[in-house]
């Protein structure tokens, strides 16, 4: 068995509707690891994959945004026996976003206090929202994570609630123990990071799909 290297269906209108949503679908992915930056330099406690890249980093001494795409890595491998199909999206998510996050981390200072980290980390967290749907919008495949629930929703017959718990709660668990940081913001991501994702993903892709309408109905030079 292997992995399913293709470009998944992309409802595009044309060669510029294309091109709008392969930039859209970068710059969501940059903006992503700048996200993903402001909430480690928060120091409030991040994400549970964050938890796990943290605490890999801390035992290796590889790098965070290494360690980032070797977790992407890792959990692409795992879409194997699921079956999944990679898309244009699915691989550029699982390289970009590491060192995204790297250059973030290289030119956003420590806050002095928690009064400066906490909104910090807020602030990554909104952004991180608006780079889910301004990546997910594009339409280029999901994400390494994304999939890799989706794969065992399917194969399972399980509540996306519940397999995204398992998924999310194992990861926590493993950082957690190797000494990933874990604090108030992971439980801020856990409560707030699906409403947001909730609201952006909606918005987002009805400017997306008007966008593409606007597009077709443009004539060709």
């Amino acid at each position: 068995m292997r992995l399913r290297f293709v470009f998944l269906p992309i409802a595009a209108t044309g060669p510029r509707d294309l091109v709008e949503r392969a930039l859209q679908l970068l710059v969501g992915l940059f903006l992503y690891g700048v996200a993903l930056g402001l909430m480690v330099r928060g120091g409030i406690g991040v994400a549970p994959w964050d938890v796990l890249a943290l605490g890999v980093a801390g035992q290796t001494g590889i790098g965070y945004g290494a360690v980032t795409v070797l977790v992407s890595v890792v959990v692409l491998l795992l879409w194997i026996p699921l079956r999944q199909r990679v898309g244009l999206g699915t691989l550029l998510n699982a390289l970009l976003v590491g060192p995204s996050a790297d250059l973030a981390l290289a030119v956003i200072p420590a806050p002095s206090s928690v009064w400066v980290g906490a909104p910090m980390f807020v602030a990554g967290l909104l952004l991180l929202a608006f780079a889910t749907g301004l990546y997910i919008s594009a339409d280029f495949g999901p994400g390494p994570r994304d999939g890799l629930m989706t794969g065992l929703v399917r194969r399972t017959g399980w509540p996306v609630w519940i397999v995204r718990t398992l998924i999310e709660g194992g990861v926590l668990l493993v950082g957690f123990l190797l000494g990933g940081p874990v604090g108030v913001g992971t439980v801020l991501f856990a409560f707030g990071v699906g409403p947001l994702v909730g609201w952006f993903l909606p918005w987002m892709t009805r400017l997306r799909t008007v966008r593409s309408r606007q597009l077709a109905r443009t004539p060709a030079p």
